[in-house]
């Protein structure tokens, strides 16, 4: 079964929705890293539920706490293995839907895959998984501390940011919803509100601005920069899809038009290739967006069927986001962060210098 991520640097995870805690096993730091946990709480924070109105009601402490890989401080150069207890799990919310398969949930294909499945929150496939992918990069990013990630809310049902329209995108955690425009925000929180009484729900697109990268991360032929950040991104709950900055403009045009011409200093003068050329980093900065069908579970009436293909009728209670892509910035930051640590440690393979 696929519960690791990486090359290099690999993240096994484990745990589900409801089980008494997730966690995972972080192998490849290098020893004598200096680890700044007060950061890497930081960044679990912002994945909590607490950060919006519109988020599920699960309000976990998600205070991360280490067994090993660590003294003093810093890294050993041994596994890092990390866990969250789940305390406010309310398993009972679930007992009316053990033997239904809910629209557009991972039960049915979990159900005919393993037969025994943890309906409770959807069990392994809940995005309360995505925890341990922001841990784990919130450790790995502390092997690039150069480059810069900004990942942001750029789209929240039909309401988008255009580039002209972004306020200040360094700082799109300070931002209600992470959405880097306060006028545009409030409309969305307005329309957020009427989703949410009417009891349905929004997807949206996260967009991501990574800076300062150096030359060389990227492998080939089949760990390309862009193939790597794709997968890891597809991989992430109600992930529907996922764009490299300039892709369609360029897929519209001449090669005369979107060709990026170098300078003396080895920049381009255009970035029309996002930053990447033959599936490696060419120093300029990198964009993406990647985009989220709407949560699954709504409390209006669906048609289904049982497990015994009975059809009948279910409105999904319990506690969910109205909108989880606010809630997934975090996540995205830190698959982001687990991609690049690893591709920085294959370059390191090469001999080549990079800071």
């Amino acid at each position: 079964m696929s519960h690791q991520f990486g090359r290099l640097l690999q993240l096994t995870t484990y745990g589900e929705s409801h089980g008494a805690r997730i966690g995972g096993i972080l192998t490849g730091m290098p020893p004598g890293i200096n680890l700044d946990t007060n950061l890497i709480q930081e960044k679990v924070n912002r994945r909590k539920a607490s950060q919006n109105l519109f988020s599920t009601p699960r309000n976990e402490s998600d205070i991360v706490v280490y067994h090993s890989g660590i003294y003093q401080g810093k890294t050993t150069g041994m596994p890092i293995a990390f866990s969250v207890e789940n305390k406010t799990k309310k398993s009972e919310d679930y007992d009316n839907l053990k033997d239904i398969y809910r629209p557009s949930h991972a039960d049915f294909t979990y159900h005919q895959k393993y037969k025994n499945y943890d309906y409770r929150g959807s069990g392994r496939a809940s995005a309360r998984e995505t925890l341990n992918w922001v841990i784990g990069g919130a450790i790995a990013a502390h092997l690039i501390p150069k480059i810069q990630i900004f990942p942001y809310v750029s789209q929240i049902g039909h309401f988008s940011l255009l580039e002209n329209e972004l306020e200040d995108i360094t700082n799109a955690f300070d931002y209600p919803l992470h959405f880097p425009n306060l006028r545009k925000g409030e409309e969305v929180m307005t329309y957020l509100s009427e989703i949410q009484a009417q009891k349905d729900t929004l997807g949206g697109a996260i967009s991501c601005i990574i800076n300062n990268l150096p030359v060389g991360l990227g492998e080939p032929v089949f760990y390309k920069l862009q193939s790597a950040l794709a997968a890891a991104m597809m991989g992430i709950n109600t992930a529907k899809g996922f764009l490299l900055e300039n892709a369609i403009q360029t897929s519209q045009s001449r090669g005369s038009q979107v060709n990026d011409e170098f300078d003396e200093d080895f920049k381009t003068k255009t970035n029309h290739s996002a930053g990447i050329l033959g599936g490696i980093s060419n120093g300029m900065p990198i964009g993406f967006t990647v985009y989220f069908k709407p949560i699954s579970s709504i409390g209006k009436p669906q048609n289904t069927v049982t497990h015994e293909g009975l059809s009948t009728q279910i409105e999904i209670g319990g506690r969910h986001d109205v909108c989880a892509v606010p809630r997934a910035v975090a996540v995205v930051q830190g698959l982001t962060e687990l991609v690049l640590a690893d591709l920085w440690l294959l370059d390191r393979l090469h001999n080549t210098k990079i800071y």
